[in-house]
């Protein structure tokens, strides 16, 4: 049977772990509102860059344009593909990260896309225990920005990995059976998929993912043959090519932080669940815990008051 005091320094315990669970949940709360608004102006920034392509396909239609760019090259389903899983830096968020990469292996299975073809990045070390369970190899892993103005960086890198990714100049130096050295040219990646967590509400979430590139060509066509709601119609002061160019590149930014911004906020949204959770488990601890305080406080007290009155009945009885 445990003493007061430490029945006491028990309960001040869990009632220190139960101040900053609430200050974690507050914390959280504050994020999530946080990546809510950049998700906004994103939707924004999204349609005008919608209507800068629409605009643009209006112009000169992509069906009938050569374009150059291998963003829009079928593949040929059979080369390397590059593959971002967006995870989280810290822990206390459930089974956020193990969630993700079951659901992107699972995925990678069913394209019957093998180990030996993927190249894989992680935004978030705490992805990596778990791909490492599952033998998987990563090539590189980026830090994960601790606020929406924190990733630019980070979107950088992951388009100059993209970059390299997509046009590798270097090759594999093999040597032949006539013990020369040959060149062989370094396969390039011919898909690039992300895989993260989308923010549902501030109690839900779930993996998604997406085909950066090559670039979906039903919907290049499909903003083709959107009509445009103006009398009047764009025109253009550069050429076609580099303006498609930029506005892909502009598409490909805001993807990769969408998929930041939506990764943070389940992140945050899967702390606040496991906060929650563990307040509920707090609170029934220490109900348990005073009440077994108040039993045990009872219990001295009365003892002490049978032990007066011994005292009392035996001075009676020696007087």
């Amino acid at each position: 049977m445990q003493t007061l005091e430490t029945l006491q320094t028990q309960i001040h315990s869990i009632e220190e772990l139960r101040a900053v669970v609430r200050t974690m949940k507050a914390l959280s709360m504050v994020h999530i509102c946080q990546y809510e608004q950049a998700r906004a102006s994103l939707t924004d920034y999204n349609h005008t860059l919608e209507l800068g392509l629409q605009a643009l396909l209006h112009h000169r239609h992509f069906s009938e344009t050569q374009i150059s760019l291998p963003l829009t090259t079928p593949p040929k389903h059979h080369g390397l593909v590059g593959i971002i899983l967006f995870g989280s830096d810290h822990g206390l968020c459930g089974s956020f990260n193990e969630q993700l990469v079951t659901d992107a292996l699972e995925q990678l299975q069913h394209r019957q896309i093998s180990r030996d073809r993927r190249l894989v990045a992680t935004v978030g070390t705490r992805l990596i225990p778990h791909l490492e369970t599952a033998y998987q190899p990563i090539q590189t892993t980026f830090s994960l920005p601790s606020s929406p103005a924190g990733s630019l960086q980070l979107i950088q890198n992951l388009l100059l990995t993209i970059e390299q990714w997509c046009f590798r100049q270097h090759s594999a130096l093999i040597t032949s059976t006539s013990s020369e050295m040959m060149e062989i040219p370094h396969p390039s990646v011919e898909h690039i998929l992300l895989f993260y967590n989308q923010h549902l509400s501030t109690t839900a979430y779930q993996p998604v993912s997406l085909q950066l590139l090559p670039l979906d060509r039903s919907w290049l066509h499909q903003l083709e043959q959107r009509p445009w709601n103006s009398a009047a119609q764009p025109s253009l002061s550069m050429n076609w090519e580099p303006l498609f160019s930029r506005l892909i590149r502009q598409y490909l930014f805001i993807s990769l932080y969408r998929a930041t911004v939506e990764s943070l906020a389940s992140e945050n949204v899967a702390r606040l669940a496991a906060m929650q959770a563990a307040e509920k488990n707090i609170e029934e601890r220490l109900t348990d815990l005073n009440a077994e305080y108040r039993q045990q406080r009872q219990n001295a007290i009365t003892g002490e008051l049978l032990d007066i009155v011994s005292g009392f009945e035996a001075l009676k009885t020696s007087h």
